[in-house]
């Protein structure tokens, strides 16, 4: 996991959410600041399988970082959380819904905790600017997953209300996901105003 800016040398705040949990074996968190702005790159675990050992660890891991997050809102920090959160909010975030009811990834107590942290005051930016449109950030390389666009969004770049007025656009790259020996996931990307 990594932070890079243009322009600036992102100088580093946090590593991990600031409640620690034995468990956190890997480096899931990373906090920086960036050109007047604290970016929070994150990697939310999978939880698969669920019901299970990993899947209540994915949900005790979201309560730490919507714990963050309202400490990030209540302060008023120009912040943004970005990164794989592991979670298809809607039934618009995923190709065949029906599929995916039992999935660590869509089930009700994961959408619960996105929602939960939308409610804080986070900004989902992608499905600001597109309410009503299936974007996905992510397709599988098994059974053709790409060239069907069988895909899933589960990447994502909420931005906290100070932040949330200087959203211009937001877009996935999905192109870059077809190229050669390439990540399963697309580049997914925001602009904002006086960057």
């Amino acid at each position: 996991m990594a932070i890079l800016a243009r322009g600036g040398e992102p100088v580093e705040v946090r590593r991990g959410l600031p409640v620690v949990d034995p468990e956190d074996v890997q480096s899931r968190y990373l906090e920086a600041a960036v050109n007047g702005l604290l970016i929070g790159c994150l990697y939310l675990p999978n939880g698969n399988p669920a019901p299970g050992p990993k899947f209540d660890y994915k949900l005790r891991w979201f309560d730490r970082l919507l714990a963050h997050g309202r400490s990030l809102i209540d302060q008023q920090v120009p912040a943004l959380l970005v990164g794989d959160f592991n979670v298809m909010p809607t039934d618009l975030d995923v190709y065949k819904p029906e599929r995916w009811l039992d999935d660590a990834l869509f089930r009700p107590e994961v959408r619960d905790a996105y929602a939960r942290l939308l409610a804080q005051g986070w900004t989902d930016s992608l499905r600001l600017l597109h309410p009503g449109e299936r974007i996905y950030t992510f397709w599988d390389y098994f059974r053709n997953a790409y060239a069907r666009d069988a895909g899933l969004r589960i990447d994502h770049l909420l931005l906290s209300p100070p932040v949330a007025p200087r959203l211009e656009a937001a877009g996935v790259d999905r192109h870059v996901r077809g190229w050669d020996k390439t990540s399963d996931h697309a580049p997914t990307w925001i602009e904002l105003a006086g960057s």
